[in-house]
């Protein structure tokens, strides 16, 4: 069994380093799942169903915002036990999460399923040629959801409790199966894009088969337990209320996500939100690193301010801050100087590269300034401030972004659609920037104190 106390011992820029980077190489893999499928399904079956794969993305969102609810949620509680020494505590927080993400798969895998086509069609409003193509993808990826739930959402306790390494590991193996299997059943055997989604699906079975086994009979700090799988409300209360900040967020992408499309093809057709989709897969890979490390800071920060070491949850705070930065800056120089060679990674048809660039070059203008916005949601997380943290991951999708689509596009069409997204960043980075101001020197009271 591993102790988690160095959490609290060793220097901070060795944790935050040690934890950062595999969680960094494991987000971006994450991420990877999504972008990988579009660059196959681009290049291998055309256009249309590169629009599919972007008008599908909200569902797999949603689906990714019930992981986090769980995932998270308990992940953050748990780093706080054990900086408390309770453990026995942390295993029934575990037990639990693993009840709520089979009861919460069963469910929205029922419902997505009955009501598929009219979600489709009527509410996300797919383009009669693309839905056949989005119906097929959608439908495989929700039948695999459980393993992207524990794959992807429990993994995220194995890093809370001090054990990054294996965290990485499986998402390196389950990446690395999805680049294969998506070869093989795209180009090889040619199954479309039913072949995609079922090799997504069967690298998320692998991480998840690899997760359970960790705390079943791995060296896990905790034990799933079958005693603790018994529902009990006081903690499932405690996972959601923790766990709602980043569920929020991702519902609120979803949201966001939706009505961007509905409202790209209504200005640009189905060649804008192909683009669109492109732009959303580039904006992954630059900010899954900054989650990253919001990821690698969480248990530091969870741990530390469970023990009253506020000086060291602060120290993590700082460094965060500034790695997140110079990564979002890093991904704003690349995308405005490469634009249309990252698109035709994915697809190298004209039109595509004409709206893509210059969406590009507009919607990420202010990309430098959302990395240190990423941080400081998940800071109020991690300190056990949900209802701040939730507040201010979704101020910039409902508050800021969805206004300024409705209010740019009318006068500006198509470029008001991309400039809202500029727009909206900047707004939340000045209004999250002035709360973490005001918390810090609300700590540093604590620390003179």
């Amino acid at each position: 069994m591993r102790d988690a106390s160095f959490l609290g011992t060793q220097p901070v820029s060795r944790l935050l380093w040690k934890f950062s980077v595999p969680a960094i190489t494991g987000t971006v893999i994450t991420a990877l799942y999504n972008v990988v499928d579009s660059i196959f399904v681009g290049q291998g079956i055309g256009e249309l169903a590169l629009t599919a794969v972007t008008v599908a993305f909200p569902v797999q969102t949603l689906l990714m915002a019930f992981g986090m609810l769980i995932g998270v949620g308990s992940a953050n509680i748990i780093s706080i036990r054990l900086g408390q020494g309770r453990t026995d505590r942390a295993e029934g927080i575990l037990g639990n999460a693993f009840t709520l993400m089979f009861a919460i798969m069963v469910i929205t895998t029922g419902v997505f399923l009955w009501y598929l086509d009219p979600l489709l069609s009527d509410f996300m409003g797919v383009d009669p040629a693309v839905l056949p193509y989005a119906h097929d993808f959608i439908s495989i990826i929700l039948l695999g959801s459980v393993f992207q739930h524990i794959g992807f959402g429990i993994n995220n306790v194995i890093r809370a409790q001090g054990d990054p390494r294996t965290a990485l590991e499986t998402q390196i193996i389950a990446g690395i199966i999805n680049v294969i299997l998506n070869y093989l059943f795209v180009f090889t055997f040619q199954w479309g894009i039913s072949g995609s989604a079922l090799a997504t699906v069967l690298a998320q079975a692998v991480a998840a088969l690899w997760v359970a086994w960790y705390f079943i009979w791995g060296p896990a700090v905790l034990k799933l337990q079958w005693k603790y799988l018994r529902p009990r409300l006081h903690s499932i209360l405690d996972i959601v209320k923790i766990g709602c900040s980043p569920f929020m967020m991702q519902l609120a992408a979803t949201a966001v996500m939706v009505v961007f499309n509905v409202k790209i093809q209504f200005y640009g057709g189905v060649t804008a939100v192909a683009a669109y989709g492109i732009i959303n897969r580039l904006m992954m890979l630059i900010f899954m690193p900054v989650v990253g490390i919001s990821m690698g800071a969480q248990p530091i920060l969870g741990f530390n301010f469970g023990a009253r070491k506020y000086d060291r949850v602060l120290h993590t705070l700082r460094l965060a801050l500034l790695a997140a930065t110079g990564v979002s800056v890093l991904g704003f120089i690349i995308a405005e100087v490469f634009p249309q060679e990252i698109i035709r990674i994915f697809n190298d048809s004209p039109d595509l590269l004409r709206v893509g660039t210059r969406a590009m070059r507009i919607y990420l203008v202010m990309t430098p300034v959302v990395g240190s916005s990423i941080i400081a949601g998940n800071y109020f997380q991690a300190v056990n401030k949900p209802l701040f943290s939730l507040f201010f991951t979704i101020n910039r999708q409902v508050f800021f972004l969805i206004p300024c689509v409705y209010l740019f596009s009318s006068f500006l069409g198509l470029d008001g659609i991309w400039l809202a997204g500029a727009v909206s960043d900047g707004a939340a980075f000045i209004v999250t920037t002035a709360a973490l101001v005001y918390n810090v020197r609300q700590i540093k009271k604590q620390i003179r104190s």
